[in-house]
């Protein structure tokens, strides 16, 4: 079945502008803090801004600029953004949705990709709830203060699937364990990721 847990987003484009990046994800719910300085980036910038304030990072798994990008990605939505006076900008993208980018539209002077969203299915409720209540569990167990005030923002959350995306976002540190978080369609295999990763590093 298709996960219960969704948040009302505005709806997603065909297309979408791609900011390609390495080793950096978006997951959705959660606020990417992002520097525009680029000539490039900062046309795509504007692109998003005249149109629906929407764009995507895209994973590129090393410096060659002409590697391939993960097809899968979270559409991100500029919530805030300052142009500075040297023309940089400073913006906090949401991330709101994952999708899958299905061809590129535009290469130049910076990428477009059609898209589709993709959709989170539950196998099993019941063990995604445990698998929830464990990693809050071992996020009340961490040391760490911001820890803690993030334990108690969670706790009453009863959105699994933002509380998965949430923890993966912020303590799950190796680039190609988020790349497979984001990837994943199910919501099971996703939180029994997430607590692997947790119980090895105790939330550090």
């Amino acid at each position: 079945m298709e996960s219960p847990y969704q948040v009302n987003y505005p709806p997603l484009p065909a297309e979408i502008p791609v900011m390609v990046l390495p080793e950096c994800h978006l997951f959705p719910g959660c606020l990417l803090p992002l520097c525009i300085f680029e000539q490039r980036y900062r046309l795509m910038l504007e692109h998003a801004l005249q149109n629906n304030r929407m764009f995507c990072i895209g994973n590129r798994v090393a410096e060659d600029e002409d590697c391939i990008v993960s097809p899968y990605s979270t559409a991100g939505l500029v919530r805030a953004c300052v142009q500075q006076k040297d023309g940089t900008s400073q913006l906090l993208l949401l991330g709101t949705q994952r999708i899958r980018l299905n061809k590129w539209v535009q290469r130049e002077p910076f990428r477009i990709a059609a898209i589709e969203p993709l959709h989170t299915v539950i196998e099993d409720d019941l063990e995604a709830q445990s698998l929830k209540s464990k990693a809050l569990q071992l996020l009340h167990d961490s040391k760490e203060e911001s820890n803690r005030l993030l334990w108690e923002s969670l706790s009453n959350n009863e959105n699994v699937e933002i509380v998965c995306d949430v923890l993966s976002y912020h303590f799950t540190r190796c680039p190609k364990l988020q790349q497979k978080l984001l990837a994943e369609p199910s919501l099971n295999k996703r939180l029994a990721m997430l607590v692997e990763a947790l119980e090895k590093t105790k939330c550090a």
